[in-house]
């Protein structure tokens, strides 16, 4: 919608064990959002050596902040023209969760993965892990300087702010303890894999998230004919492989 802040992740989906292009995706989410051609999108990056698009050309440069992921053959791109944005996905595995807490995380994250259900640990460990990778995205440092020790929202604890209204879809940001005006969240994209988007929003974390799958021939779901994004999202994508994500905001 006209004045939200948005941000949209673009999952690709490679074929025979490849990754998906992470060009692709990123010039197809240029596009999109900056309502040109792809062929007119160019892929930078800036100071902070963070990924950004652009349109180069005889006007003013435009540029869009993103932020790339990978697991295995799956890319996944997030965009957002109203600051930054960081995301990280993993692939659902079975890992010791608890020991590996215990050594990266902080005391307090330690203990509340040991106290989850033993069968939902390593997806709760993956959890915390891509909330602090999109985090450190999000600010432009990564894991350095004890990111992996920054303290992230409990998934399913309190602190998530829902505005009313919005279309079914589940997925809350929350505010990041410590740090002003950054949230994180995990959108629910299915497929075995674990995602977070992490945003740097002035105006707190009533943000919703809607995922919206699209096929061969661009249709869309009924979630995103309720909301409203039809257009955009038939423009993200028109491959089977691609499975763009709605975060909106104020």
């Amino acid at each position: 919608m006209p004045g939200r802040d948005t941000a949209y992740v673009w999952i690709g989906r490679g074929v025979g064990g490849r990754p998906a292009p992470a060009g692709l995706l990123l010039r197809r989410a240029g596009a999109t959002l900056l309502g040109r051609a792809e062929d007119e999108i160019v892929v930078r990056h800036g100071r902070d050596g963070r990924p950004l698009v652009a349109v180069c050309g005889a006007g003013a440069r435009v540029e869009l902040p993103v932020s790339v992921s990978r697991s295995g053959p799956v890319v996944v791109v997030a965009a957002r023209p109203g600051g930054p944005v960081g995301v990280d996905v993993e692939r659902c595995r079975p890992l010791p969760a608890r020991e590996l807490a215990r050594r990266w995380y902080a005391p307090t994250e330690a203990a509340w993965l040991a106290g989850r259900p033993a069968d939902g640990q390593a997806a709760d460990f993956l959890r915390l892990w891509t909330a602090k990778e999109a985090v450190g995205k999000a600010l432009g440092v990564g894991l350095r300087d004890g990111g992996l020790r920054r303290r992230m929202p409990v998934p399913d604890g309190p602190g998530a702010l829902r505005r009313p209204g919005f279309a079914d879809g589940g997925g809350w940001l929350r505010p990041v303890p410590g740090v002003a005006n950054l949230c994180v969240g995990h959108p629910p994209v299915g497929g075995g894999l674990v995602l977070a988007v992490a945003v740097v929003a002035a105006d707190g974390p009533t943000v919703e998230v809607v995922t919206v799958q699209v096929d061969v021939a661009g249709n869309v779901d009924g979630a995103a004919r309720r909301s409203g994004h039809v257009a955009a999202v038939r423009n993200a994508s028109t491959e089977r492989t691609s499975l763009p994500v709605v975060v909106r905001g104020n």
